[in-house]
């Protein structure tokens, strides 16, 4: 049986891009990802021995809008509760830090949408459509 070991420490730029990809995510360049995790207002990580095998961080201005990203977990230990720990403790975060009228947002793979459902998200269609651009 495999020990993991969580951590509040923001992933070293390499292991956020192997991990990223490994869980089907979009690929992000060295530099857009050294500019990001320096950004990080909160990171949940998780490691079997000195692998990064799940993560997920809060980004935003801390007041207004926050924002639930990188939320991945690795193929090989995907269905063991791992993403699930990793909302809980990010949601622990927000919930100590967030104002009356805070916005906290996601975009949500399917079908990961279900377990944000369980953290108290919405569907924001149809009132709000999400979109995105991406430079490439």
């Amino acid at each position: 049986m495999s020990t993991y070991s969580v951590t509040s420490n923001i992933p070293e730029v390499e292991a956020y891009r192997r991990l990223r990809v490994k869980a089907g995510l979009s690929p992000k360049s060295e530099r857009a990802a050294e500019k990001g995790l320096a950004n990080t207002l909160y990171a949940v990580t998780i490691y079997e021995e000195d692998h990064l095998i799940a993560m997920g961080r809060v980004i935003g201005d801390g007041g207004c809008f926050l924002q639930i990203v990188d939320i991945a977990v690795h193929p090989q230990f995907q269905g063991k509760g791992l993403g699930k720990q990793v909302m809980s403790q990010l949601m622990t975060y927000v919930d100590e830090i967030a104002e009356i009228g805070t916005n906290v947002s996601l975009m949500a793979d399917v079908p990961a949408d279900h377990l944000y459902l369980k953290f108290g998200f919405e569907y924001a269609a149809p009132r709000s459509l999400g979109m995105w651009k991406t430079y490439k």
